[in-house]
């Protein structure tokens, strides 16, 4: 039967090999663990409780959420396909709910490392360093995406601006405040910017006066964030998150932090509690004695 599955998943067409190799081994360590024989034994001897212990001794082996889902949603499948065959009247994987997901908490630097990288020397004082030190700032300062980033105008800063509109995801507009320090390192680039006789539209350009891309902001903050800390992930969204998971530690609400990161819901903003709640425990266990 286990045959006719695959055969029926292959002539589906809309099912890659990758996928149905991942079906055909979910299954048969499915039934590796019930010592069932697909070929000998009834699939209506296959109960409920069957399956959550194997759900069990998958969790009890670290295995995680997501392959656990993945996995029991292969075994679902195939009994779903065995009652629409008519080898089955009852389908026991009706009564299985899947493990929650495991959310996996956003990478962010900690206050310290980032006023230690504003205080290093390690940017230079020609053009280069001077846009690397704005990049860093822009994306920490406000918590802008790199595609917004990427996507500022010069003219958009002219007139000692103390807030900016951005056009965010879905075309949601939003504005963020900028303070005096960022707005003196913009003038300080634009100065810059200048010599190099540009005539690109874009804030952000390289050495020969292009417009900036992804990319390359991408390796500019990688390459800086790399000096200072040793978070897996060191990109503009890792700074991204620190400048939400600092507004949060230093008492702003969740409200404000979603407006400023032009969330549309504050579902995907409460993440960041978290952050918050791991930091706490972090004080708490270095201070109380009883920790």
């Amino acid at each position: 039967m286990l045959e006719r599955f695959i055969d029926f998943l292959t002539s589906e067409k809309r099912y890659s090999e990758h996928t149905i190799r991942a079906y055909r081994s979910d299954l048969d360590q499915f039934f590796s663990f019930l010592d069932f024989d697909d070929e000998m034994d009834s699939y209506s001897n296959i109960k409920a409780s069957d399956i959550k212990e194997w759900i069990v001794e998958m969790v009890n082996l670290g295995i995680s959420s997501r392959t656990v889902n993945r996995k029991i949603s292969s075994v679902k499948s195939f009994f779903r396909f065995l009652m629409r065959g008519g080898t089955l009247n009852n389908d026991p994987t009706e009564q299985i709910v899947s493990p929650k997901m495991t959310k996996n908490l956003p990478d962010f630097v900690s206050e310290k490392d980032m006023e230690i990288l504003e205080n290093s020397n390690l940017f230079g004082n020609d053009f280069e360093g001077i846009r690397d030190k704005l990049i860093i700032e822009i994306f920490y300062q406000t918590g802008m995406r790199v595609s917004e980033v990427v996507a500022l105008k010069r003219n958009q800063f002219v007139g000692s601006p103390n807030s900016i509109k951005i056009l965010g995801k879905r075309n949601k507009e939003r504005l963020i405040p900028i303070n005096v320090s960022l707005l003196n390192l913009i003038n300080d680039y634009l100065k810059e910017r200048e010599k190099l006789g540009s005539q690109a539209e874009e804030l952000f350009i390289t050495t020969n006066g292009k417009p900036m891309y992804s990319r390359l902001m991408y390796s500019v903050v990688n390459n800086f964030l790399t000096k200072v800390t040793t978070v897996s992930k060191r990109s503009p969204h890792t700074l991204r998150h620190t400048f939400a998971t600092h507004m949060l530690n230093r008492g702003a609400d969740l409200n404000t932090i979603k407006e400023l990161l032009g969330h549309s819901s504050l579902a995907a903003t409460e993440v960041y509690t978290h952050n918050s709640f791991e930091q706490l425990k972090l004080i708490h266990k270095q201070a109380h004695p009883r920790a």
